[in-house]
């Protein structure tokens, strides 16, 4: 029986980038939604404190990926970064569901998290005027709410198309494996990101 050979994918800045915001955005999500969702609010019972929870997540996220921009891979992250910045050919005819060889990233990944980082800073934004309009009315604008709600609306039905690719669908829940240990198959590698050279 042949040996199955790893390549890898994600470095050790990417994986603790990837699960930082995940866990801070699954965390921020469930104190949103009780927040937000009334029931929820009734059920809890202890809204001053999810709001904390809420604001000091959104703080130590911002915090905790500054400190691995900082004292990570700079050099690594800087080359994924310009990764997911192109798209040529091959990934705009992939996004028409034209069958063409991928990078690293497939033209999906490239557009999941482009929206993702955007998010994320609309998301600091209106969550800080939201935060500065209960202290001061200057920040009080009518908008913010409902860009926050419809963001994280938008964000859900993005986290669980990641989250079905990730662990239920065949063909690519594979690719979890390179988010939690860094490697994935060679051979999984060659059939879905033929582009790429590891």
């Amino acid at each position: 029986m042949a040996s199955v050979e790893y390549v890898r994918r994600f470095s050790r800045t990417e994986r603790a980038l990837h699960w930082v915001h995940a866990s801070a955005f699954l965390v921020l999500l469930g104190s949103g939604l009780v927040l937000y969702v009334p029931k929820l609010s009734e059920a809890v019972a202890r809204r001053p404190l999810i709001k904390d929870v809420h604001v000091y997540t959104a703080i130590s996220w911002l915090a905790a990926i500054a400190l691995i921009v900082l004292l990570g891979d700079r050099r690594g992250l800087r080359r994924t970064l310009r990764e997911l910045d192109v798209y040529d050919r091959d990934d705009r005819l992939w996004l028409r569901r034209v069958r063409v060889p991928q990078g690293r990233f497939n033209a999906g990944q490239k557009v999941n998290a482009m929206l993702t980082a955007s998010f994320a800073v609309l998301f600091a934004v209106s969550g800080g005027l939201l935060w500065l309009g209960e202290r001061d009315t200057r920040f009080r604008f009518a908008s913010t709410v409902l860009l926050h709600d419809g963001l994280m609306y938008v964000s859900l039905l993005l986290l669980l198309g990641h989250l079905y690719l990730a662990v239920i669908h065949p063909a690519t829940r594979h690719a979890l494996r390179g988010m939690t240990v860094g490697t994935v198959r060679r051979d999984w590698a060659a059939a879905h990101h033929r582009k790429w050279e590891p």
